[in-house]
Order: structure tokens, then sequence, then C-alpha cells
């Protein structure tokens, strides 16, 4: 049967429904609207209209998250394209599949300073997993379809396909995704089974064993955090996650340490020091994980598994590596733990559990509360205790204070359901992301827990949530401060808080009304739980604000450049270490 002929914009739309894409987030714009005049002649793809480019490759990132599949951007050229680079950085860092289709000027005047030009395959090279230009209409639909098989295979990413205005209105013949393979890209899936034996035989040697997880885990699908769990309690390991693996393992088992890294437990990082074998599956020894690396596990023998071969070895040494998917090699694991009869020695293993009870004896993060004042950490935890009974319930963030606090006090089960900004740490994230998750699950309860200042970098995409009746929730933590540069200024640089103080705030309760959306403030402690309640309760979308405590510092924190066993905690943690001038507790 002969291949249909149609025009560019045409091949685009049929690409993007053989690929199964429901949803696309964009803004319109000269040189992409030959795509837009052949989304208003189908009704079979959704788009959602932002107020912002940034604001489209993040609802695109909380979309990709909470289902599995790839998120769909469309934007104009020039600052249509640039507008996203944040967003696709940020996808990029979190391993978000994502196809972002860019407008550019006509093939003929690229390079020639044309209205909205600019060199997007350029610009985006060092910021996506891959970027495509396309100039001949007859590699347009292969380019479409291997864009999303690039996106979404080995470490997910996001892939830009630039597509001139000429190209989007020349005819040319469509080829269905059946015909297209990529020729080179091939990730490995299936881990070589002698490494995952040595891996195996390393792990039943252990005395002092830790399972370190990470977002590989969530991206591997929810089999793959099945298989993490089965594992873990099949060995009776402890096991922590990365600030993006929160979910890959349920926060209420009892192997469970917490988060590790600079805000995590002290119980997750002392277990990560003292460590003699730790298996890291799906993580990738981030910065904000090792803390100093010639500090790091010193005395541990170290597995790594990931479908990134250029994530083994890149930060930290390991001695056995299995390279594949982690849901795979997770499998593959089990059965050979089970063939080979692995046997810990339960003694040792009974010991290291008694010293890590110790260290979560210290509860490292209790907090003083205040009759007067809502502290942050109450308000993440009231938040979770009225919350946790809904059957769906989905939490996105903003970055800093407020970011942190949620990790720490929001309890996690399943995988998908927890959506941050944890490699570029992108300040306005929350809002959009949550916008996304919406749209692909309409029926959810859809939270954003914000700071007064993150909000304000996006907040012109409440417009779009309004337009398209999505209920999502904002919960505000307002400390009237940029609050991690506060705290990273007290801490470090003697209490100068230089251009910290955020003057001239909205009223977020008169600005959530003017959206027409419903405006929340609770003040003081007592409010809490029934302005919390009311939210839950309200059809509408919500801006819930609370104000609380100004000056909170988010701990322990382990300080940058400092090694695990160098945590920082707030003076209400029960330990026995020295207590600095400050009142800060050292290790």
């Amino acid at each position: 049967m002969a291949n249909v002929e149609m025009n560019g914009s045409a091949i685009v739309i049929k690409a993007l429904h053989d690929q199964g894409v429901d949803v696309v987030f964009g803004y319109p714009g000269g040189a992409v609207l030959p795509i837009y005049d052949e989304i208003f002649k189908q009704n079979k793809l959704r788009h959602i209209l932002v107020r912002q480019e940034g604001g489209a490759v993040h609802a695109a990132e909380g979309y990709a998250r909470s289902t599995g599949k790839v998120g769909c951007v469309l934007v104009t050229s020039g600052p249509g394209a640039t507008n996203a680079v944040t967003g696709l950085l940020d996808a990029m860092l979190d391993s978000i599949p994502l196809v972002c289709l860019c407008g550019q000027v006509p093939t003929h005047l690229i390079g020639n300073d044309a209205f909205q030009e600019a060199d997007t395959t350029g610009i985006t090279r060092p910021c996506t997993k891959h970027n495509y230009l396309v100039k001949d209409i007859k590699d347009l639909a292969r380019i479409m379809h291997e864009a999303f098989y690039v996106a979404q295979s080995g470490r997910p990413g996001p892939v830009v396909i630039d597509l001139p205005k000429d190209i989007l209105m020349g005819m040319g013949e469509y080829m269905p995704p059946t015909k297209v393979k990529h020729k080179s890209y091939n990730p490995r899936v299936k881990g070589d089974i002698s490494d995952i034996k040595d891996a195996v035989k390393l792990l039943a040697k252990a005395k002092k064993p830790i399972i370190y997880a990470g977002g590989g885990v969530v991206n591997s699908g929810p089999g793959a955090a099945q298989l993490l769990k089965q594992f873990t309690q099949l060995t009776g390991f402890p096991i922590t996650l990365t600030l993006m693996g929160l979910g890959a393992y349920p926060a209420s088992d009892s192997q469970y340490l917490g988060m590790l890294g600079m805000h995590g437990t002290y119980e997750a990082n002392m277990s990560m020091h003292d460590c003699d074998v730790m298996l890291c599956i799906g993580a990738r020894f981030d910065d904000r994980i090792t803390g100093r690396l010639d500090a790091f596990s010193p005395n541990s023998k170290k597995i790594h598994v990931d479908i990134d071969p250029s994530s083994i070895n890149k930060s930290v040494r390991v001695d056995v590596a299995v390279v594949g998917d982690v849901g795979h090699v997770l499998e593959d694991m089990i059965k050979v733990w089970r063939a080979s009869q692995a046997k810990v020695d339960q003694k040792a293993l009974k010991q290291w559990w008694k010293k890590i009870e110790d260290w979560r004896a210290k509860d490292c993060l209790a907090y003083q509360k205040d009759a007067k004042v809502i502290k942050p950490q109450l308000a993440i935890q009231r938040l979770y205790e009225l919350t946790k009974h809904r059957k769906d319930v989905y939490i996105t963030t903003e970055v800093g204070q407020h970011q942190m606090w949620a990790a720490q006090y929001f309890k996690f089960d399943k995988p998908n359901h927890w959506m941050t900004s944890g490699g570029l740490g992108t300040m306005g994230y929350g809002l959009p992301a949550a916008m996304g998750v919406q749209v692909a699950h309409p029926d959810a309860l859809v939270i954003d827990i914000a700071g007064e200042a993150s909000i304000l970098m996006n907040i012109q995409e409440l417009s779009t949530i309004m337009q398209y009746g999505l209920p999502v929730k904002v919960f505000i933590l307002n400390n009237q401060y940029m609050g991690m540069v506060r705290q990273w200024q007290e801490l470090l640089h003697g209490s100068r808080y230089s251009e910290s103080y955020m003057q001239a705030l909205p009223d977020f309760v008169k600005l959530a009304e003017s959206f027409g959306a419903v405006g929340l403030r609770a003040t003081k402690p007592e409010e809490l739980d029934d302005v919390i309640t009311k939210m839950l309760e309200t059809e509408n979308s919500v801006i819930c604000e609370i104000a609380v405590a100004q000056e909170e510092n988010c701990f322990p924190m382990i300080p940058s450049g400092a090694a695990h066993n160098e945590m920082i905690f707030g003076a209400d943690v029960d330990t026995e270490n020295a207590v600095s001038e400050d009142g800060m507790v050292l290790v």
C-alpha cells in the first residue's frame, strides 16, 4: 500500500496521533501556524494553551512524570524556542521523556537573522538528549517517530524537532511508525547475567548493606517499584531514596530510612557513610547525595545499576556495574538470589539494624512547635494527614525550603505521585507541572506545594488552569523570604540577607480571586486544619496561603562540601553531639 501524501503539518499531527499523543501543551506563533491550522481541523489531539512557553514544558514534564508517557510541547520559533530552554534542561537532568516541536523560519532564511529566528538546534544541543533540524520533508515522518523512540528509550530525556515553515507547508509522504527503526541507538535493556551474579555475591557477603535507589526506578515503570520492594524485603536490607526516587519504595515500610542527601535523614546518611556494601539502583551519585566525594561511603564496596552507561564511574568509582533497565535487572537479581540460595549473615544484619535504629531514635526531623506561629513542618504534616486516605493524591513542588520540607514530611507509598525539579532546581516548576498532572488525571487531587517567591515565577499559568477548569490546589508556605537563600546566607554568609527578603508581595487571596479561583489564608496554628479541609473540599482551583515562621531553617543539612557524617541539625533534635554557639547541633 502506497504511503499517503499530505502537507508537512498534517504529517506532524498524524505522527502524534500514531504515537498515542492525546494532549500537547503549546503557544502559537507565526512559524507554527500551519500546525495550528491542522489542529483546528481535527478533534483527536487536545491542545492546552499555556501563557508562556516555559510553562508548556513544565506542564509536559508533570504530564510525563505522572503517567510514564512522553510529554509533548509545541512552540514557535525564536523566543518561543528560547523560552522553552529552561524546561528542556530541567527534563534532561531529571530524565523526563519529552518531544518539543519548535517552529523555525523557512530554510532559505536560516542564518540570515530573519524575524524570530534562533539557532534552536545549536542552543538546545547541550540541554536535550537529541535534537533534529528537518531540512527535507522526506525525512519528517521518520524524524517524528525517531524522536519519540529516543525520548523514551534508555535513559529518558527531551528531544527537540526544529521545523522550518516551508517544511510544514510543503507536500510529502507519510510513513507509519512500523516502518521506522533507529539505526544506531539501541540501549541495553537486559543486564549482563555475570555482572548480576557478581552483584548478588557481593550483597550476600555484606555485614552492613544499604540499598540506595533513585528516579530510574520510577522511570522504569510501576513494575520496577514492585520488584524493588520485593528484593528489599527478600534481603531484609535497609533502603533509602533520592529526592527524585520518592515513592519508588513505600515510605510507610519499616525498612525505609527516609530520603538521603543534603536534607536527608540522619539514619539514611549515616547508613550510607558506614555501610560496607552499597547497591545503587537507578541513581547517579549526584553531588547533593554524595557530599564530599573523598569522604563518601569510604569503606564500602559499591554496585551501580543504571541504563545509562555514561553514568557508570562518572562521579564515583564502583566495584560492580550492571548496565540495563532497572526493572529487568531487579527481576534477574531476584531470580539469581533465589537460585543461588543466597544467605545473609543474619547476626551481622541484626547488629546493623540495631545501629540504624539508634540513629533513627535521634528523631532528626523533630522541631519545636509554636502556639502562636505556624511552623512550615507542621503545615506539611497536617496536609499529609488530611490527604493520606484519599485514593489519588499527586504532589508537585516549586523549589526551595518548602520543597525539602515536602520531601521530608509528606510520605509517598507509590511512584509517579511526586513531581519536583531535582537536578536543575527550577523555581516556577510546580504550578505548570501541577497543571500537566491535572490534565492527565482530571479526577485526582493535585497539590502544588509552593513558596511565595517561587510561585511568582510562573503565576500566569493560573490563567491556563482557570481556562480549562483544572481544580489544581496551590499550598503556599509564605515566610516572606526566599527561604533557602536566606538559610544559606544565615549559615554561610554571616546572616547578611542580601536581596532575599520578599517585599511588595501580592495579596494571594485577592490574586486568586482576580483569576476566578478561590483564595484562602491561615495565620495561626489553630486555623490550619480548617483551611486545609476547606481547600480540599473546594471543587474550584484554590490558592491557600499559609503564613509560616519567617526564620525557620530546613534541617538536617549537610553543608556544601561536607561529608555525610558532618550534618547540621536544629537545636530541637535529641542528640549528644556538640552544640554550636548559634544553637545548631553539629555531628
